[in-house]
This record gives structure tokens, sequence and C-alpha cells, in this order.
């Protein structure tokens, strides 16, 4: 098998903030599973009690609303027709028991893998977000200057002005 089934870019632009979570819906996990998003469905159905509320929920009617909203299209069968399950990175761990396949054990590491960087990047723009701070509080008083400075690295990054070539005959 492939080590890489799915680009882990296709699965960050699958993972949507709702409730608060970092979650995937049902209809990009079968999509990512390459199974039948009624079978996916019917298999945490039959395996309930290992997906309590805080690996999976079913969305309300506002949350459904309000993706179709976000992606601009009208109709609601784009989210699978029916209400639609969210599942936390828990709960997608859970899914690899449940569908039991050698593609859905290892869609599932590509997943993790995904979630994982996006925790990295949330918690590299904090410390990020933290230092400028700290430069901010630090260089209090000495904006002019600092400005000066900004200025000259800028000019000295951006490119030099092309020469316009004259038209015609040259002597």
């Amino acid at each position: 098998m492939s080590k890489k089934l799915v680009p882990i870019e296709m699965i960050e632009n699958r993972i949507y903030m709702i409730r608060g979570q970092k979650v995937m819906l049902d209809r990009d996990l079968a999509a990512l599973y390459g199974i039948d998003n009624r079978h996916l469905k019917r298999q945490v159905r039959r395996n309930i009690e290992r997906f309590p509320q805080d690996f999976m929920f079913e969305l309300d009617q506002n949350e459904v609303e309000e993706m179709v909203r976000h992606f601009g299209t009208p109709f609601r069968s784009m989210l699978g027709g029916s209400t639609p399950y969210a599942f936390t990175d828990y709960g997608i761990l859970m899914l690899s028991s449940v569908l039991n396949s050698p593609r859905a054990v290892h869609v599932n590491i590509q997943i993790m893998r995904a979630f994982v960087r996006l925790r990295q990047m949330l918690v590299g723009n904090k410390k990020l977000a933290a230092k400028l701070k700290e430069l901010e509080r630090k260089v209090k008083g000495h904006d002019e200057e600092i400005k000066a400075i900004f200025d000259a690295i800028n000019e000295l990054m951006s490119p030099p002005p092309e020469r316009q070539k004259k038209i015609g005959f040259m002597r």
C-alpha cells in the first residue's frame, strides 16, 4: 500500500471548526476511505457505544444551515442529505477499528498527521505572537529608528527598476 494515499493538504482542507472543536464530516471521511457515506454511518450506528459525545456528534439544523452557507451552495444534499456526523480526532481513530479495512487504517494515519500538523502550527503561531508582543514592549520609544531600518531592508529586498529600452535605431 502506498505511503501517501491522500495528501495531508487535502485532509487539512476538510477539517472544520464546529462547536469549538476541529472535526471532519462523515461525507469527507467516507470519500477519503473510499466507501459510501451510508456504509460509514451504518457502521457508526452499529457501534454507537464507541462514539461518545467528545468523539462524534450529530450537527443540529443551525449548524447544517451554516455549513451550507459556508460552502455557498443551496443544496443540503452536498452534506450527505441526512444530518451529518462530525468526528473529532478521537472519533476518527475509533473509526479505523469500526471500519476494519487496511485502507481505513492507512488513511487514519494520514489524518492524524494532519491534525498534529495543525496543532503544531497553532502552537507556533502562539509562540510567534508572544515573541512579537515582547519585542513590541522592548522597542517602545524607538519607533522612528525601527521604521528606518525596515525601510532600508525593504529597499534592499526590492528588485532594481528595469531600464526602459529606447525604441528605434541606435547609432
